[in-house]
């Protein structure tokens, strides 16, 4: 018997540029139905083969800045002159609809998360080694050598808030890392708070 869920758990799912997070996120959605990736806002151009609304949804400076003084936003940071920001009324609606809600965010803005919605499930993704994860930026292509070093050493400091997090997922191959992230989620639906619907009978 599947039962409905009286809420859907908020999940932040952090790790380092290189790790494979949009692997392992496309990976898990493809395995669960009742999960929702909340896509971020974004002041950024969108970049070749970019969607709005599939990978960001871009909005004008002005229009982000509108939802910061409307208090519309669960967290925003801002990275090389453009906003990212998750919208709360997207999550809230969904959560109270019993709708997991799955963010992609970094440190900054997990730690913000963590302060609004203490009853999110916090997820760090490693890669087995960091020289595999020097590896994997490496073999992407895309960025120079001064790039990779600096994510290799921005790596570095987000490791340090891996203590803050609930969980840690190492991936070191993607049906291993998102199996992790099942048994954290099948764990979290079994809490005794999440389950009150059902104790009501019994009492």
């Amino acid at each position: 018997m599947q039962l409905k869920k009286e809420r859907g758990q908020l999940i932040v799912l952090s790790g380092p540029s290189g790790v494979g997070k949009s692997t392992v996120i496309a990976e898990l959605l493809g395995q669960r139905d009742n999960i929702y990736f909340s896509v971020s806002y974004t002041t950024r151009s969108p970049r070749v083969g970019e969607q709005d609304g599939v990978n960001y949804n871009f909005v004008s400076r002005e229009e982000f800045e509108r939802m910061i003084r409307d208090n519309e936003l669960l967290e925003y940071a801002e990275y090389v002159d453009n906003y990212y920001g998750t919208s709360l009324k997207a999550i809230q609606e969904r959560l109270d609809a019993g709708i997991d809600v799955l963010l992609d965010i970094e440190v900054q803005g997990a730690a913000k998360v963590r302060a609004r919605c203490p009853g999110a499930l916090f997820i760090f993704i490693i890669p087995p080694s960091f020289e595999e994860l020097s590896r994997r930026l490496h073999r992407r292509n895309t960025d120079s050598e001064e790039v990779i070093a600096g994510r290799l050493e921005k790596a570095r400091v987000e490791f340090r808030e891996i203590p803050n997090y609930d969980y840690l997922v190492i991936n070191d191959k993607v049906s291993n890392a998102v199996e992790e992230i099942e048994a954290v989620l099948t764990a979290a639906e079994c809490r005794v708070e999440n389950r009150s619907s059902i104790l009501s009978q019994f009492a």
